[in-house]
């Protein structure tokens, strides 16, 4: 397949901004979906990192929605040749305190676009950044990359390439049991309507996935959670997560981390049934 990204180069540096409040209701429901052990901050209490993605969403009206249930206009990119949508990785840098409360502000920017090909036919990688401002400041530095795939035809199922063992020596290690219940309710609170992660028939007719995809973000949830509950005494500060391969809700999967040598920061990663690598993060304390 030939495809030019000139034209998708020329918009490179388009900005739009929202804006939100920090409101409890969506963190009641991060701790209930992900089954937490601790409070709903209140008022002018931090919220726990990852969890901004329950606002600033994109509230495109459904005559702009594509067939995969995501936008095709109305957001900082333009539109894609090719029709297959998925998360490709996130970097984050904390640059401070996002409270209940407090009224956000987000530019986004589209920052970059790329062509690869890859062992599953032609991507077209794409990032934005978003910068997240609350009253006292900048608060969250967000780069955000989707990679676009090509169509599978009617039959085929979707490639999934051959990765790396992950490691055996972790003193960190929890098993994610990702049920249907809990992708509808993460869908739900960050107002995701991308078909894979609710609509089985769609994966597997459309998409030729074997079951619900687990969304990127909510295994980085569950990454996040693991830093901060095996070292609840640091505060992070970086945090760079990339995908690999897609997990999905037919058997659980495992999050697995362990401190850096110099204890200045952690390496991550969430791990396939097969014991293989699906997603590899690294982070720094403050």
């Amino acid at each position: 397949m030939t495809i030019d990204i000139e034209p998708l180069k020329k918009q490179l540096g388009r900005k739009i901004e929202d804006e939100d409040t920090v409101t409890e209701a969506p963190l009641k429901g991060m701790i209930a979906t992900f089954d937490r052990d601790e409070g709903v901050p209140g008022p002018g209490e931090p919220i726990a990192p990852g969890w901004h993605l329950c606002y600033l969403h994109s509230y495109a009206r459904r005559k702009s929605l594509g067939e995969d249930g995501l936008p095709v206009e109305g957001g900082v990119l333009p539109p894609m040749p090719l029709p297959r949508r998925m998360y490709a990785g996130s970097t984050f840098t904390f640059e401070g305190d996002i409270r209940v409360g407090d009224k956000l502000r987000r530019e986004t920017e589209f920052s970059d676009v790329q062509l690869r090909g890859g062992g599953t036919g032609t991507l077209i990688v794409t990032s934005q950044t978003r910068r997240i401002f609350t009253p006292r400041g900048l608060a969250v530095v967000e780069v955000a990359s989707t990679v676009f795939r090509e169509e599978v035809k009617p039959g085929e199922k979707s490639g999934v390439p051959v990765r790396d063992a992950a490691p055996a020596d972790v003193p960190w290690r929890r098993t994610i049991k990702a049920d249907p219940v809990m992708l509808f309710r993460y869908s739900a609170l960050t107002f995701n309507p991308h078909r894979i992660h609710y609509d089985r028939t769609y994966c597997i007719e459309s998409e030729g996935y074997p079951g619900l995809v687990v969304h990127g973000p909510f295994a980085q949830q569950c990454l996040l959670d693991l830093l901060r509950d095996s070292r609840p005494e640091r505060k992070i500060k970086t945090f760079a997560v990339r995908a690999r391969a897609p997990l999905f809700d037919t058997a659980p999967f495992d999050v697995i981390g362990r401190p850096t040598a110099d204890g200045k920061g952690a390496e991550l990663w969430t791990v396939t049934p097969q014991g293989t690598i699906a997603a590899q993060a690294t982070a720094t304390f403050e």
